[in-house]
């Protein structure tokens, strides 16, 4: 007659019996409904966003409201950039934008030039003084970083720039 396990191993061989059986159980269950469920019908739940809110698939692309609104493009994250001469100083800079909700094309195409996107705003700042930086027109800035954007970009445009962050270093 073969040795019998101790009552403890049989105890948890037949826990983890019992967990694999249900989990199987809801594998097929599930499966089920997704087949019979509508392909056109919204998530049963939402897992860390309010509702009516979802964020897109592109890096720190977007956090779009609705289907009628735009989204917010802020990708570019912040800057960090050193200013031209003496005495040294660092601007900290982050910039977002809207562009329209559903364009993906457009969409994909902002988050593949985040990095081109850096580089023009880092020039153009970079190029200022600490002198000149204290008086220069926001509005200016704005209009010329948008015209370098739109300059590269091809399945659309950017229509207005925000600074969100703009603080000058010592």
């Amino acid at each position: 007659m073969p040795p019998q396990p101790p009552k403890g191993l049989k105890a948890v061989y037949g826990t983890a019996v019992g967990l694999v059986v249900v989990l199987v159980g809801l594998l097929v269950v599930g499966s089920l409904y997704a087949v019979v469920r509508p392909a056109n019908s919204g998530p049963l739940f939402r897992l860390g966003a309010r509702s009516g809110t979802s964020v897109s698939g592109f890096p720190g692309a977007a956090v779009p409201v609705d289907a009628t609104h735009d989204n917010v493009f802020t990708g570019i994250g912040r800057l960090r950039i050193p200013l031209a001469g003496q005495p040294a100083a660092t601007v900290v800079l982050s910039m977002s934008f809207p562009y329209p909700a559903g364009d993906m094309a457009f969409a994909e195409e902002l988050a593949t030039r985040v990095g081109e996107f850096r580089s023009i705003a880092v020039a153009y700042f970079a190029s200022f003084s600490r002198a000149g930086i204290t008086g220069f027109d926001e509005t200016a800035a704005k209009a010329e970083i948008l015209s370098r954007y739109n300059a590269m970009l091809h399945l659309g445009r950017i229509e207005e720039l925000f600074f969100t962050d703009l603080v000058i270093l010592d």
